[in-house]
């Protein structure tokens, strides 16, 4: 039995993490032949699962896992939550059959990297039968530079007003899918996305 698999997949990660659109019975779905932005999502998981079975023929993985992804982004300035990357990467990896379910992963040891030549990402699985991880932080000997995040905010009060002007700019607008460019009522819409996408029922129902 297999304890050990590595999977490198080139191009830039990206997280699914604020996508959200869903079918008729309320189920989460992922798109793939629609034309529009939200395919990537799950073109993006086929192509993981793709890597992760041409570089590990045969191999499935069954035991409880530790896990070391390694993000290698483009631009240090503009990438997506590393601590969210994680959930589109092993969906992927579930897909491709090389591990049974992403619940195995029991330990995750995630760091991100720049490389604007060879964005990608790499992942190592340790079976956790043959292998322990072990890990220290030390105080450096000499401080490097702070690498300094905006932490500017947006209070309540000011997330309610834009949220009050944002619906009745949606009310007074006129609706337009974002399928088939045709304006649609309100009550013939169905809102994906946390409202940012607009689909008609006829499109939707054209999905399934």
């Amino acid at each position: 039995m297999s304890t050990y698999a590595k999977v490198v997949v080139p191009g830039s990660p990206i997280t699914k993490s604020n996508f959200k659109l869903h079918n008729k019975d309320g189920r989460a779905i992922l798109p793939s032949n629609t034309g529009k932005s939200h395919d990537r999502y799950a073109i993006y998981e086929e192509k993981i699962a793709y890597y992760a079975r041409l570089q590990n023929p045969g191999v499935i993985l069954e035991e409880s896992l530790i896990a070391i992804l390694k993000v290698y982004y483009k631009s240090e300035k503009r990438h997506p939550d590393t601590a969210n990357i994680t959930k589109s990467i092993f969906d992927g990896i579930e897909k491709s059959g090389l591990i049974v379910n992403d619940a195995q992963i029991t330990r995750i040891i995630t760091e991100e990297f720049y490389d604007k030549e060879n964005p990608r990402f790499e992942l190592e699985f340790f079976g956790e039968s043959r292998y322990a991880i072990s890990y220290s932080i030390k105080e450096k000997t000499q401080a490097s530079e702070k690498k300094l995040y905006s932490s500017i905010k947006k209070s309540p009060v000011s997330r309610l007003l834009k949220n009050t002007e944002d619906k009745k700019e949606n009310i007074n607008s006129n609706l337009t899918c974002e399928f088939c460019n045709k304006k649609v009522k309100e009550d013939n819409l169905i809102k994906g996305n946390g409202g940012k996408t607009l689909i008609c029922r006829n499109c939707f129902n054209k999905l399934f």
